[in-house]
Order: structure tokens, then C-alpha cells, then sequence
């Protein structure tokens, strides 16, 4: 990639590992029902290659009820930290994401919001993603073109698809339930996990 001056990221499965937090919330799911951990578990991989909310599909499938998002256990992936410090170095880092409003102070818990520039979060902004708006607030306030700017995320239908079409650059990252879903040729450029992106940018 060539003159790149922004690299923007979503949150969820692509800086922080939420596995821990799908953990939890599949056994809140099935306590006290007739259905297994393992069975609604491998029910949401399943669903997972075509669908973009897996767990509200498998919670139809077997007539569950939702249960909490526990972000509390969410964190930063080993690695993610290491990353940002390194592109910092050479680009202009932001978050497009759908989160609930404070993503700025979560991203300072975590130690590592010191590393963006700007943060554009659903919630914040009354926009969600895929709405290309979300992409196009980022830009204008990054007072950036769509040629010069990457988008790093883990969702080919809310990261990478509407960020291709007004013309940034994107890097799918199979991380979280991406791993489940088939290869694509929509991204620029695919990675299995975000410490892999010096390769590709």
C-alpha cells in the first residue's frame, strides 16, 4: 500500500480478544435448559460461516433467550499493543466501531488509547456500521481522502464492504468469528491475525 496516511480500526475481535466474554455468555445461555454448552456453542460456529449474528440465530434455532454482553472480560490481544506502538510511528490511527458510548476511556483503560488520533464509536455519533456515514465522519474529521486511509477489521459486511465502496483501502483480519467464514476477495488484503499486518502495510 502507497500513500497511506490514516489506518483506522474497528474494536471488537480485531483489537480486543472478546472470547472470554462469548464464553461466559454461551454457558449464561443454556444454564438451567435442556441444551448443551458444547451444543450451542458448535450451533453459532455453524452460523457463523454465513450468518452476521450467530449467536441471535442460534438463540432462534433452539428458542433461547439472550443473555448479557459481560465486557468486562474483554481485553487487548497480546500483540495488539506492540502493533499500534509501530504503525503510531509512521501513520495516524483511528477507531470506526460500533460501541457503546465511552470507547475512548475503554481504549485508555486498556493502555492503549494513547495510540489514536481520533475515535468514532456508533453510539457517540447515532450511526452504526455498515452505514458508509460512519466512514465518511472518520474521513472528514481525519480531514483525510478515502485513497489515503485503511480500515483494519474482523467483518467482511461491516468493516470491509462499506469501506471499499467509498474507496479506502482494507485489510480483513480472521480473528473472532472471521475465522469461521469463507475466504473472500473483497478485501485488499487478509490476514489471520493483526500481528500480521506489517506484512500487508
Amino acid at each position: 500500500m502507497t500513500n497511506i496516511n490514516w489506518i483506522f480500526f474497528d474494536i471488537g475481535s480485531t483489537l480486543v480478544d472478546e472470547s472470554l466474554c462469548y464464553e461466559i455468555r454461551y454457558k449464561e445461555t443454556t444454564e438451567g435448559t435442556n441444551i448443551s454448552y458444547q451444543e450451542f456453542k458448535d450451533k453459532v460456529i455453524e452460523l457463523a460461516a454465513t450468518s452476521d449474528n450467530p449467536y441471535k440465530e442460534a438463540l432462534h434455532y433452539f428458542g433461547l433467550q439472550k443473555t448479557k454482553w459481560h465486557k468486562e472480560f474483554e481485553k487487548p490481544y497480546q500483540f495488539t499493543e506492540s502493533v499500534l506502538k509501530e504503525l503510531s510511528k509512521k501513520y495516524k490511527l483511528g477507531i470506526i466501531a460500533n460501541q457503546s458510548v465511552g470507547s475512548a476511556q475503554r481504549l485508555a483503560d486498556w493502555g492503549i488509547g494513547k495510540y489514536f488520533d481520533l475515535v468514532i464509536a456508533s453510539a457517540e455519533e447515532g450511526v452504526e456500521k455498515p452505514n458508509p456515514e460512519m466512514f465518511k465522519i472518520a474521513l472528514e474529521r481525519a480531514n483525510c481522502l478515502p485513497e489515503n486511509a485503511v480500515m483494519v477489521g474482523d467483518r467482511i459486511d461491516n468493516d470491509i464492504l462499506p469501506a471499499k465502496k467509498i474507496g479506502m483501502k482494507t485489510v480483513w483480519v480472521k480473528q473472532g468469528f472471521a475465522r469461521h467464514q469463507p475466504e473472500s476477495d473483497v478485501p485488499d488484503y487478509t490476514i489471520q491475525t493483526l500481528d500480521e499486518i506489517s506484512s500487508v502495510i
